[in-house]
């Protein structure tokens, strides 16, 4: 009778061990909490349950990164929505998640390559067009303040392609105004030349009608997406002054 009872209780024991570790409950148990929003015990469920399923859940790896997030696990975060992108669930915003992992890290240039990524994938998605037009707005502007006219006017061509109204307008007006401001500069450095030397001043001049141009172009295009936007009426009027 003894051994029979032994017997029995091993038994189960040994049932209760499988119960625990069987990767569907796991799931179900993960799902249970994400949905309860309790993140860090459904991202313990969910990278058990992948764990022990080789990774091959996309959407289970999808949200497993978002309850990672949720509990600053943000380089797990970057693995989990990086096996949803691999298999191509919920892929843009596997991007847009990944490279808000990747913000959280301070890891720029890995952030800026992800979203620029994901926007071949999802040209739309809002996050990303989001966080992709405010970084090069501010670095455009950053670069324009630290007197580097070059990086900026790089900066606020990055924004152009992007489907936003605001942003490619605020990077066309700032491509004119830095145009504006170089041809500019040109002409008051040339301004000596004007009785000194007529041949070296007209060439000067034609340099600086050159980037007036080109801001003119840039604040039409502006004037054509944002009609309605003040600092772009003020601006080309101005513009236009300047090349006659």
């Amino acid at each position: 009778m003894k051994k029979f009872i032994f017997l029995f209780a091993f038994c189960i024991t040994v049932t209760n061990i499988f119960a625990q570790t069987d990767p569907n409950q796991i799931k179900k148990e993960g799902n249970d909490a994400f949905n309860a929003k309790n993140y860090p015990v459904a991202y313990a469920k969910f990278s058990e349950y992948l764990k022990q399923t080789n990774n091959q859940d996309s959407a289970t790896a999808y949200y497993c990164g978002i309850a990672a997030d949720e509990v600053k696990k943000y380089a797990e975060a970057v693995t989990f929505f990086d096996i949803a992108i691999q298999k191509k669930f919920n892929t843009g915003n596997a991007y847009a998640r990944k490279a808000l992992a990747l913000d959280a890290l301070k890891k720029t240039d890995e952030y800026v390559a992800t979203l620029e990524e994901g926007l071949k994938v999802d040209p739309n998605n809002k996050t990303m067009v989001k966080n992709y037009g405010l970084h090069y707005l501010k670095a455009g502007l950053a670069a324009q303040k630290a007197g580097k006219a070059e990086e900026a006017e790089d900066c606020f061509k990055k924004v152009i392609p992007l489907n936003h109204k605001t942003y490619k307008t605020n990077a066309l007006y700032s491509l004119g105004v830095l145009c504006y401001n170089d041809g500019a500069n040109i002409l008051k450095k040339a301004a000596p030349l004007a009785n000194s030397d007529a041949d070296k001043y007209a060439a000067e001049k034609e340099k600086a009608d050159a980037r007036f141009k080109e801001a003119v172009d840039y604040l039409e295009e502006a004037a054509k997406i944002s009609p309605e936007n003040e600092n772009v009426k003020k601006m080309l009027p101005q513009v236009k002054a300047a090349m006659k």
